[in-house]
């Protein structure tokens, strides 16, 4: 995150959405996470639609982590992105990974999901959702995965809105989705593009004119009808139709006919499913009934802290194949001033830290937030890739809440610290606000001597640690 105007900060936002067709991840998502962009990311959203959920691979990820989740945290951790949290229904998984020194800063992590496919049973479409607090700003990430087929545009609207009416949040200033600051819609909406046949369609895409098919897409044309859709932003197709194409390949659906099993044998008409949206909250009309001095509170609160929005990109990646959807990008900056930039908690290392003698911390609580009793402070290999991915934790002081600004030393047994050392972090993690509240600074623990001693000296492990 960088200083833009006015002395406001800029985050960068990449999102990914892409309907993976039960497939499993390719090994290699560089590309799709475009790691090495300029500007840093601060925030990675992902949504995937149709993951493999059979039931008995369904219960395993739910013991596990699923195999994308895992090539998405493998790929981001090594560059400081923590794993924020996730949520997932069936085919459908959302997953927010955030730049390690935003960590305390994200708070009020919520999430929830709506059924809308098979008479809302099974799950098989439907929309998953994550809401959190950014620096004091209220942010809400909607993956949906609609209705299909050519001649669903209305009942798409209509699952859209009832995900948007149903979706709650035990949040009383941001109860639901269309309360927060920003909201970004986005998944396999599942929009085509009417009227136009096959020939045109092709010949336009592989001519480049994608705009003459833009005025038939179901999308754009139903956000003319409906004025809750006008809220939403786009920024503009010029990037093909994601849909549908053959695995392993860039070639658009070249399927035989299946007339003779008594199928409907038409190829899939390219259209662009998968899409990605924004909506910022607009400012309340006065009414009537407001007196002078509520709104003109309001108008200034809004103008203080707003949240400006600007699309630097929008496009598909077509070097992936594992899937008949390619995965669509947008990228984002958020360019907002901080409401607060101080952590719930500090907490420190003192002294030198090795496994050859117990260590001690200290934390401070330095504003009121609920802390508990079952609060915990992990020690964090720098490139951690979750909350729970700890070397090891000690609890906090049981017998009584801290004051606050109260300094509190805590002990940690010199059994439980790595022989090897290395680069860590101390976190402060909060029972009942599901996050990270508190990070220390990045700190050196020395090889033991018990290390050297019994030659586990880094060659040694597999060569992990060189």
């Amino acid at each position: 995150m960088n200083t833009g105007r006015g002395g406001r900060d800029k985050c960068r936002l990449h999102i990914v959405t892409w309907n993976v067709a039960t497939a499993e991840p390719p090994e290699d998502a560089t590309s799709l996470l475009q790691l090495d962009a300029q500007p840093p990311t601060d925030l990675y959203v992902i949504g995937l639609q149709e993951v493999n959920a059979t039931p008995v691979r369904f219960i395993t990820d739910l013991i596990s982590e699923d195999s994308w989740s895992h090539v998405f945290m493998d790929s981001l951790a090594p560059r400081g992105f923590v794993k924020v949290t996730s949520v997932r229904m069936q085919g459908l998984l959302l997953l927010l990974f955030a730049k390690q020194i935003h960590l305390p800063y994200i708070r009020n992590i919520q999430t929830t999901y709506t059924r809308t496919g098979v008479f809302g049973y099974w799950g098989n479409k439907g929309g998953v959702s994550v809401r959190f607090s950014f620096y004091g700003h209220m942010l809400c990430f909607l993956n949906c995965h609609l209705a299909a087929h050519m001649n669903n545009a209305l009942q798409r609207v209509d699952e859209f809105e009832y995900i948007l009416e149903m979706q709650d949040f035990d949040i009383y200033d941001t109860p639901q989705i269309r309360d927060h600051k920003v909201v970004f819609w986005f998944g396999d909406l599942n929009f085509r593009i009417a009227d136009h046949g096959l020939h045109f369609l092709r010949s336009s895409i592989n001519s480049g004119r994608l705009n003459l098919l833009w005025g038939k897409d179901q999308l754009i044309m139903m956000k003319k009808k409906e004025a809750f859709l006008q809220e939403f932003e786009e920024g503009p197709l010029n990037f093909k139709p994601t849909y549908k194409f053959d695995r392993n390949s860039d070639t658009y659906d070249t399927s035989a006919p299946k007339t003779w099993l008594g199928l409907n044998g038409k190829k899939r008409k390219p259209a662009w499913t998968d899409r990605i949206l924004w909506r910022i909250k607009p400012k309340p009309l006065p009414s009537e009934d407001d007196d002078e001095k509520a709104s003109t509170s309001t108008d200034e609160e809004q103008d203080e802290y707003p949240v400006l929005v600007t699309q630097d990109k929008y496009t598909s990646d077509m070097s992936y194949g594992v899937s008949d959807h390619k995965p669509v990008i947008a990228t984002f900056s958020l360019e907002l001033r901080k409401v607060f930039d101080t952590p719930l908690v500090r907490v420190s290392p003192v002294g030198i830290w090795s496994a050859d003698q117990d260590a001690l911390l200290t934390y401070s609580v330095l504003e009121d937030f609920m802390s508990s009793t079952w609060d915990w402070i992990g020690l964090y290999k720098v490139g951690f890739k979750t909350a729970s991915d700890y070397e090891t934790f000690v609890w906090v002081r049981e017998k009584e809440l801290p004051e606050i600004n109260e300094v509190i030393q805590i002990s940690v047994d010199k059994g439980q610290i790595p022989l090897l050392g290395g680069q860590y972090v101390l976190g402060y993690y909060s029972t009942n606000m599901q996050s990270i509240t508190g990070l220390s600074d990045s700190f050196q623990i020395l090889e033991s001597k018990r290390a050297v001693m019994e030659g586990l000296v880094p060659e040694d492990i597999n060569g992990v640690n060189k």
